[in-house]
């Protein structure tokens, strides 16, 4: 039996969130609803704006795939984390915050001079979040940051989309796979934005090579990659790289392929504040639960819950003890 159900990796983000208005991004000539990155300058000039005009809401630990394993972790899994903070104050919040989950990882003390990355999460009334994002020290993760023989004893690598966008970062999520490959370690990912998709599409193509065991992608993200508007399109060119997948359809549920039938899980009905982190989350929730024994369609009903609980509240995940209360509830 492998040590851990899923080892991640992805950038390691502390974000800072902001209710922020509509007319906000036409102010400031931001994109609503994608995830833009930006220089430290700027981050910091915006940073400046955001706090004078509405406050901010919440600090916490982020990255994409980040998210997904402290969901996973909360409802039981164990998890290994691999990513690149720097040895600053931001650095020593992000590794409590995975100490204290119980998630094993790659950082320790002796942690490299720099910045570490942050993202601005701005949330608009409609409850979608668009983001402004420094990598700082996360652009280097490399395969330095990479623990094999973790990765080696594992079950599932879950890699994180955004890592397309920097080289280093890129190249050491192949090197991920090609160790799981060889391993018989299953390799999934998120292709997490649907800007990484417009913009990134042949180094996500790169990422996924002969193909993964498991996708996660939203609907937006589905069409970007096959290039259409058609749904049965982009479903079928998802079946030639992926051999089983999940597609949130936010307000709809989600859609998934099992490899052999497709299965609708239904959404649950809640008053959206933030989206941030719930695909995210959903991909925790499900890894949980199909790495546990749970069926497909149990894994797609534990995940669209947690993820429906995190868009109704602030932040890219929720408290421990809500884990565990909709984990009791619908396991």
């Amino acid at each position: 039996m492998a040590k851990y159900q899923i080892y991640g990796i992805g950038n390691a983000l502390v974000d800072k969130e902001f209710e922020v208005s509509d007319d906000f991004f036409a102010a400031n000539g931001i994109e609503k609803g994608m995830m833009t990155l930006i220089e430290e300058d700027q981050q910091h000039s915006l940073l400046k704006v955001l706090k004078e005009q509405f406050g901010l809401k919440k600090r916490a630990g982020g990255g994409s795939a980040a998210n997904t394993i402290f969901a996973a972790q909360y409802l039981g899994a164990k998890t290994f984390y691999s990513c690149n903070v720097a040895n600053d104050e931001s650095g020593d919040f992000y590794v409590k915050d995975l100490v204290a989950a119980g998630i094993d990882t790659n950082l320790g003390p002796n942690r490299p001079a720099g910045v570490t990355g942050k993202c601005l999460v701005m949330v608009t009334p409609d409850a979608e979040r668009t983001m402004n994002t420094f990598l700082g020290i996360t652009a280097n993760l490399g395969q330095q940051q990479i623990d094999q023989q973790a990765l080696k004893d594992s079950e599932y690598l879950y890699i994180e989309g955004y890592l397309v966008s920097s080289d280093p970062a890129r190249a050491a999520a192949i090197a991920c796979k090609k160790i799981a490959e060889e391993n018989a370690v299953k390799t999934a990912m998120t292709f997490s934005d649907p800007a990484m998709v417009q913009f990134f599409k042949d180094g996500l193509s790169e990422m996924i090579g002969d193909g993964v065991d498991l996708l996660f992608c939203n609907e937006e993200e589905a069409l970007l990659f096959a290039d259409t508007t058609d749904f049965a399109v982009a479903k079928a060119k998802l079946k030639t790289i992926a051999k089983s997948f999940a597609i949130t359809l936010g307000d709809k549920g989600a859609l998934l392929f099992d490899g052999e039938h497709e299965i609708n899980i239904a959404p649950h009905a809640v008053t959206a504040l933030d989206s941030n982190g719930a695909g995210d989350n959903f991909a925790g929730a499900f890894m949980y639960a199909i790495t546990t024994g749970k069926s497909w369609q149990v894994a797609g009903q534990l995940a669209s819950k947690i993820s429906s609980e995190v868009v109704s509240k602030f932040g890219p995940r929720l408290a421990a003890a809500d884990y565990t209360r909709i984990k009791a509830a619908i396991l």
